[in-house]
C-alpha cells in the first residue's frame, strides 16, 4: 500500500456516492472509492440491541421500505428527537436482525432518478461491514482510505441506554482498528460526545459540526436558553475556544459560498464567513471541512443555476472552485468523481 499522499483537500464521499446509488449502501461506498474518494462518511445510529447501523437518521421511513412492510406497521410511533416531535419508524425500536430484512431507498429520489432506480436492491449495512469494505478497498487500490464517522443524536441515544461512544469503541476493536488511527475522523453536532470519544482514548481527528443555525442539543439540555449558539463557535473567539479541544470544525457551504470579501478578523464578534472563517480556524490550529458540494440546481446558489429544473446540473464547477478557494481541508460530496475533478482543476489553476 502506498503511504498516505495527504491529498488536499480531502474528497469525502458523503454517505458513499448517493448521486449514483442509494446512500449508505454497500454499492454507494464501493462506488465512492472507485470514483477516487479519499474517505467516506457514514452516519451512525443504534438499534435496540446495540448495533451501529448506517442511516441518515434514526427515523428510517424515507430511506428504507419499512413503511410498506405490514409486519412492522405497529412500530410506527412519535418520538421527540432533539426537542421536536417526529413520527415514523426508528432504529432503536428494531433489532439488527429485523433491520437487516429492509431494503434501502434513495432519500433524494425525487431529484436523483438514476440513484432511485436502484431502490429496493440493497439492504441496510452495519458499521462493521463498512470497516471491512474500507480495508478491502485500500488493499485493492494500494492507498490509504479513511472513514469520517458522524454520530447522530448522541444525547437521545444516551437516554435510551445506547451510548454511541461506547458502542463505537467496541466496533473499532472488533474490526481490528484498535483504538483508531490516522484513518479515522469523527464528527458530531454535539460537542459532549466528541469529548467523550477523547476521554475513551479513541484516536483520530475529532471535528465539531457547526449547523447553519440553532444550538447544539446537548448544550441545550445542559443550559437551556443560555446554551451557546452554533454561530458563537465560528467567531474568532469561539474558534480559539475550540483550539486544543478538537482538531477541526465542519460547516455547511452557506457559511462559505457567496460570502463577503475575506477579512483576517471580525472585531464585532459576528460569525465569520468564507475565507475569513477558514483563515481564523487555521490560525487557531483547526482544520475546516464543508458539506455538501452538490451539482444540482436545487443546491447551488442562484447565480450558479442553469435552466429551470431543480434536478438539472448548474455551474457546479464554478461553485466547487469557489469553495476550494477558501482553503478548506476537506469537502463532502455526493458525486465523488466531480469532487476529484474539481480538486484537480483547482490545483492546475493555482500552478
Amino acid at each position: 500500500m502506498q503511504p498516505d499522499l495527504a491529498r488536499h483537500p480531502l474528497v469525502i464521499g458523503h454517505r458513499g456516492a448517493p448521486g449514483y446509488r442509494p446512500e449508505h449502501t454497500r454499492s454507494a461506498y464501493e462506488l465512492a472509492f472507485a470514483l477516487g474518494a479519499d474517505a467516506v462518511e457514514p452516519d451512525l445510529v443504534a438499534t435496540r440491541d446495540g448495533v451501529l447501523v448506517l442511516r441518515h437518521e434514526n427515523e428510517i421511513s424515507g430511506t428504507t421500505d419499512v413503511a410498506s412492510r405490514p409486519e412492522f406497521a405497529a412500530r410506527r410511533t412519535t418520538r421527540e428527537i432533539d426537542g421536536k416531535p417526529l413520527t415514523g419508524w426508528f432504529t432503536e425500536d428494531f433489532t439488527w436482525a429485523e433491520l437487516a430484512t429492509l431494503r434501502s431507498r434513495e432519500r433524494l429520489g425525487s431529484l436523483r432518478h438514476a440513484s432511485a432506480s436502484f431502490d429496493g436492491r440493497y439492504p441496510i449495512i452495519r458499521l462493521r461491514e463498512l470497516f471491512e469494505l474500507i480495508d478491502r478497498a485500500a488493499d485493492e487500490q494500494r492507498r490509504m482510505l479513511r472513514m469520517v464517522a458522524e454520530f447522530k443524536h448522541a444525547a437521545h441515544f444516551d437516554a435510551l441506554g445506547l451510548p454511541l461512544d461506547e458502542l463505537f469503541a467496541a466496533e473499532l476493536g472488533a474490526a481490528g482498528w484498535g483504538s483508531g488511527d490516522e484513518r479515522l475522523i469523527m464528527e458530531a453536532f454535539e460537542p459532549t460526545l466528541l469529548d467523550r470519544l477523547g476521554v475513551r482514548g479513541i484516536r483520530g481527528r475529532r471535528v465539531f459540526l457547526i449547523e447553519n443555525s440553532g444550538s447544539p442539543w446537548d448544550l441545550v439540555l445542559a443550559a437551556g436558553r443560555r446554551a451557546p449558539r452554533y454561530d458563537d463557535f465560528v467567531t474568532e473567539r469561539g474558534l480559539r475556544g475550540l483550539s486544543g479541544r478538537f482538531d477541526g470544525v465542519s460547516v455547511g457551504t452557506p457559511r462559505l459560498v457567496g460570502a463577503p470579501p475575506a477579512r483576517s478578523s471580525d472585531a464585532t464578534g459576528s460569525p465569520l464567513r468564507g475565507a475569513a472563517l477558514v483563515e481564523a480556524a487555521h490560525g487557531a490550529g483547526l482544520e475546516v471541512y464543508t458539506w455538501t458540494l452538490r451539482p444540482e440546481n436545487r443546491f447551488l446558489t442562484a447565480k450558479r443555476r442553469r435552466g429551470t429544473t431543480r434536478s438539472g446540473y448548474g455551474d457546479w464547477a464554478a461553485e466547487f472552485a469557489e469553495v476550494l478557494a477558501t482553503g478548506v481541508d476537506g469537502v463532502f460530496v455526493d458525486h465523488p468523481d466531480l469532487g476529484v475533478e474539481a480538486r484537480a482543476d483547482f490545483a492546475r489553476s493555482a500552478e
